[in-house]
């Protein structure tokens, strides 16, 4: 993606008006349909919630009005990853990802379906005389018109409505997630957010000055990021033949770091490195690490992750909404047991008992 405008939106996030989302659609997800009435309280498995959540809404701010169509496409994608992650380590074998294997048949099979409803609605964005949303999808469509590519102009749109999907969805859905399981496991930090965002919020939905302002949301999210950073590792390639500590790396090796490493290493955090405490974080990131680059559970440098800001946005409104209307606590069917699918998920679910306030 190069077009300045979706760089722009998508790294600063200013406005909320990918794909003009009524919040309607979120009622069930967001509060109004778990449970009715003050007191009432449910057993719940909350990553089910969190993912229906973080998948409404990557789907809107990408496909807008084209929602229906969009959701198919992202049904498929889903699947298309639960295969990538079966496969993972088995596609660093030379030559296997060219063998017809069921896994690749399957994958090669899901890539054309996904193609052809991606160009079916891509097509029909065109057809049309106008179109009223300014979505993702219709930046990535604006910019491939106006670049001059070295790839084809289907195949630029086709890959950054992929990126878009595995960069935006699970990785904000397991966040989510993990946040509210560390507020429910510390009540103490549970009631301080939810203080600081009844205390902040005027109406029922925060606006960016107010999401900036609740440095205690913040900072749990932080210390909710670096225990359980949604990516396993930051993949890097060189890009020439470099010494680096020591080491020779010549030029097209990949340089892999490993953030369950660096986010707890004692060395660089304290001797409490592997402890949820989001004080840490009390004077920023870089007050809270001896060398901040060893903060980085959206990456670092110039290869940053574009949706940093929106992910961010999107968790202090999934988060502010939630600790206003309900409280949390660990359900003793909890099986703690963090697990790699590609992002660091829950292996059995979080289950949570919610209650209405």
């Amino acid at each position: 993606m190069n077009h300045p405008n979706a760089l722009k939106e998508l790294s600063t996030s200013t406005s909320f008006l990918f794909g003009r989302p009524s919040h309607h659609h979120h009622d069930a997800i967001l509060g109004q349909g778990i449970i009715a009435s003050s007191g009432g309280v449910a057993e719940l498995k909350i990553d089910d919630y969190t993912g229906s959540f973080a998948g409404d809404v990557i789907l809107r701010a990408c496909f807008g009005s084209n929602y229906a169509q969009g959701k198919q496409i992202f049904l498929k994608l889903r699947d298309l990853q639960a295969i990538l992650a079966q496969v993972l380590l088995l596609q660093w074998i030379p030559g296997i990802r060219y063998l017809p294997t069921k896994s690749n048949m399957r994958m090669w099979r899901l890539e054309k379906e996904i193609q052809a409803l991606i160009l079916k609605v891509v097509k029909e964005r065109k057809q049309a005389k106008s179109h009223p949303d300014k979505d993702l999808l219709q930046i990535i469509i604006e910019s491939a018109e106006r670049s001059d590519l070295r790839q084809d102009t289907n195949s630029f749109v086709v890959d950054n409505c992929k990126n878009i999907y595995f960069a935006g969805y699970e990785t904000t859905a397991v966040s989510a997630a993990w946040t509210l399981m560390w507020l429910a496991l510390y009540s103490e930090w549970q009631h301080k957010v939810r203080a600081e965002i009844l205390q902040t919020c005027r109406g029922p939905w925060p606006d960016a000055d107010m999401l900036r302002n609740m440095k205690t949301l913040t900072m749990v999210i932080n210390e909710s990021l670096r225990l359980y950073s949604p990516a396993v590792i930051v993949p890097r390639e060189a890009l020439g033949d470099m010494k680096f500590g020591g080491i020779n790396i010549p030029k097209g090796v990949g340089v892999w770091i490993a953030l369950v490493t660096l986010h707890q290493d004692p060395d660089l955090w304290g001797p409490d490195a592997d402890k949820f405490i989001p004080e840490r974080f009390a004077n920023g990131i870089n007050g809270a690490c001896k060398v901040p680059y060893a903060y980085m559970p959206f990456g670092a440098g110039p290869h940053t992750c574009l949706g940093k800001h929106f992910a961010m946005m999107e968790l202090k409104i999934f988060l502010t909404h939630m600790l206003s209307n309900f409280t949390f606590t660990l359900s003793p069917k909890y099986r703690h047991s963090p697990f790699m699918n590609l992002v660091v998920e829950p292996e059995f679910g979080i289950d949570l008992f919610v209650t209405r306030l």
